[in-house]
């Protein structure tokens, strides 16, 4: 089950919006100069992913006064480097929850509002194949081997069934889809969320062979080394945003772009929704670790 905040919805959202719109909440989160890195794990390809966020963050750092600044990775295996290198301060991923990785000192401070995401593994709508087992010994294509929900979670149901996939590595979710549609692998890992988006703007037909647990989406962080007044700064501003008539009109436009709802939005978070993932840390098999 995915635990919600015990903070109310009414009560988190009137709360950015009083403290977002304060001049003297802007003038007091000053970053420090040349700003922060804000690195997304790349869902899409890097033109997509460039246009989603950059209004995003450029609208941000106007509210809040701490000036974020977008660094794309090619594959969500760099955006976890830049993480353990220290090169990034804000990032939107869900590969921080391991044990090893939470002693790293992130925060989770914010989330999208969007339904829960399941690990799925699908073929093409017109595929042959029917069920899990007939993939056994066939090419898959993931996004990478860091992509927890795309990859992690469906690799490790397949392990425990013993059916012997064979993973394809395409860098991120739209050069999987890539993979799969045109035949060179058998099927794709990957995130409800993302197929149901692509295949919406894309046209294509899917069939789900499997589908997991729910998980919330990714989450955005914070480094220890951030001051927390910025943190907060930030944070309030991507919860307000949805309540601003132009970062509503900012949330449309680029959520469109991508395939998302119109109504997707960002919200605070303390990082306790995130207990999924932590248990399957617990039990997930030691190389998926």
């Amino acid at each position: 089950m995915i635990r919600r905040p015990t903070f109310t919805r009414r009560q988190g959202l009137a709360a950015a919006a009083s403290l977002v719109a304060s001049p003297w909440l802007r003038a007091q989160t000053a970053s420090s100069e040349g700003g922060y890195s804000f690195s997304p794990v790349p869902q899409q390809s890097i033109p997509l992913v460039a246009g989603y966020w950059n209004p995003i963050l450029a609208w941000v750092s106007a509210r809040s006064g701490v000036k974020l600044k977008l660094k794309i990775s090619r594959t969500s295996a760099e955006t976890t480097k830049y993480v353990i290198d220290q090169d990034v301060e804000f990032v939107f991923t869900n590969h921080l929850f391991s044990p090893e990785r939470e002693a790293l000192g992130w925060k989770v401070f914010g989330r999208r509002e969007m339904p829960a995401v399941h690990g799925q593994i699908v073929v093409p709508g017109d595929s042959p194949l029917t069920e899990l087992a007939q993939l056994d010994g066939k090419e898959i294509a993931f996004p990478g081997p860091e992509a927890f929900v795309s990859y992690k979670v469906p690799m490790a149901h397949l392990m425990s069934r013993r059916i012997a996939a064979i993973p394809a590595f395409a860098g991120n979710l739209d050069a999987a889809y890539a993979q799969m549609y045109s035949g060179k692998t058998a099927a794709a890992g990957v995130n409800s969320q993302m197929v149901a988006a692509h295949a919406r703007r894309e046209n294509r037909k899917f069939r789900v062979l499997w589908s997991s647990e729910p998980f919330h989406d990714l989450a955005l962080m914070a480094a220890s080394k951030v001051p927390e007044r910025e943190v907060r700064a930030v944070a309030l501003a991507f919860a307000g945003m949805h309540l601003d008539p132009k970062g509503q009109e900012v949330l449309a436009q680029v959520s469109t772009t991508i395939g998302l709802t119109r109504e997707a939005h960002f919200i605070t978070s303390d990082g306790r929704e995130y207990d999924a993932y932590r248990r399957f840390y617990q039990t997930a098999p030691k190389e998926l670790r």
